[in-house]
Parts: structure tokens; sequence; C-alpha cells
């Protein structure tokens, strides 16, 4: 039986910003930005996962403030994940993001523009940040969650 790798994205604006870290590819070892990301562990809901990758990547302690879209992705990899990505209001923030996660080697606020010309680790970071912007964004409670 087929089951794809569930995993959750944290895009974090301020102001005209986005957080992203910087991270090596496990696959093929290059540079790469990605947004605060990882896979649903068990007992947690999507949402509290969504936290738990962002606290883990970046130090910070956010809650998500909706949900941006759930993206299918058959990577270059060879492994299919199912992507659910959380918006997160990063205005408040005061302090500079700090990696606890000892595979990110740094976490910083880039614009929209920079961002484009990053190596990305695959293209559902640009397209998360243009849906963000472009889309509505759902509640959090849209997610039916029986935990």
């Amino acid at each position: 039986m087929h089951k794809p790798h569930v995993t959750v994205a944290a895009v974090v604006k301020k102001r005209e910003h986005f957080l992203l870290v910087k991270e090596r590819d496990k696959f093929t070892s290059n540079i790469c930005y990605n947004q605060p990301a990882g896979h649903l562990e068990l007992n947690e809901t999507l949402a509290q996962a969504a936290s738990r990758e962002l606290f883990e990547e970046t130090g910070l302690s956010l809650t998500p403030t909706g949900l941006i879209g759930i993206y299918n992705l058959h990577a270059a990899n060879g492994v299919h994940y199912l992507r659910f990505c959380f918006m997160f209001d990063g205005t408040q923030v005061t302090t500079e993001p700090c990696p606890k996660d000892a595979d990110i080697i740094s976490a910083n606020w880039h614009s929209l523009e920079d961002i484009k010309a990053l190596p990305l680790r695959s293209h559902l970071v640009l397209k998360c940040i243009e849906d963000s912007l472009n889309r509505p964004i759902q509640d959090v409670d849209f997610i039916y969650d029986d935990n």
C-alpha cells in the first residue's frame, strides 16, 4: 500500500519578509532554503507539528494563524509528500531566530524578491509564500482533529 509522507511547513511573515531556514539537502548535499518544516509525529495535531518544527528549526514559539493550503508533491527524490502549510504572524517577533536543530545552518528573514533568487528545497517554498499572499487563509479549525 502506498503511503505519502505527511509533512508540515511554516510560512512566517514579518512585515514584508519571510523566515527561511538554510539547510543541506539530505539527498543532494546541496545548500538550500526552506520554510521551517518537517514530519508529523505520533499523537500531535498538524498545527502542533507546525509549531514544533518552527521552534526546533528557529527557536521561535508561535501558534499558526491559519492554513495556507495542502500540497501534493511527488518530489525529484522519488518521495511522495502530502504537505500542510500553515501561516504564522511574525510581527511581534523581537528576537533573532536561533535554530535548535543541528541540521539547520541558519534561519533568516528574506524579502520575496530575494527568495526568488535563492536555491530552494523545492518549488513549494515559493508556491506556499505566493499562496499566502494571494489566497484566502483558512482558519486552523478548518482541519478536524480528534486528538
